[in-house]
């Protein structure tokens, strides 16, 4: 019934690591992901339970202003997933005049929750189901 969509931009977490966490909570309960990422150990485990947390509050708002009941032990992650943002490259000086480069890294980070008839008709949970 309700789908709901959480994106953070431009974050200071390489796209390497925020796909170890991601891939963590991927198509698990909303409410379960929230208990392992508070405490995972990685630094990006921090902004992906932000980002879930917005969801499920993203999720609750539509729910309102669409009249639907929506019980938040229903919701789980229908997709989630980690682009590579921009990289801001930055110089460190070596000897001899030389300088070596820095690339310090950016991510998008997307959060999709559904509740289950919403992910049937979105053919997520054949996937689950032949697992």
């Amino acid at each position: 019934m309700v789908e709901s969509i959480a994106r953070v931009r431009h974050i200071r977490v390489t796209p390497q690591k925020a796909r170890r966490v991601v891939d963590l909570v991927r198509g698990r309960q909303a409410t379960e992901a929230l208990a392992i990422l508070r405490f995972a150990p990685q630094a990006a485990s921090e902004p992906v339970y932000k980002l879930v947390a917005s969801a499920i509050a993203n999720a609750r708002v539509k729910a309102d202003a669409s009249n639907e009941y929506l019980d938040e032990q229903d919701l789980f992650i229908a997709k989630a997933f980690v682009d590579e943002g921009t990289t801001l490259k930055r110089f460190q000086p070596r000897a001899q005049g030389r300088a070596f480069r820095i690339n310090k890294r950016t991510s998008h980070i997307t959060i999709v929750l559904a509740t289950p008839d919403e992910a049937s008709v979105a053919g997520v949970s054949k996937k689950k189901a032949s697992k």
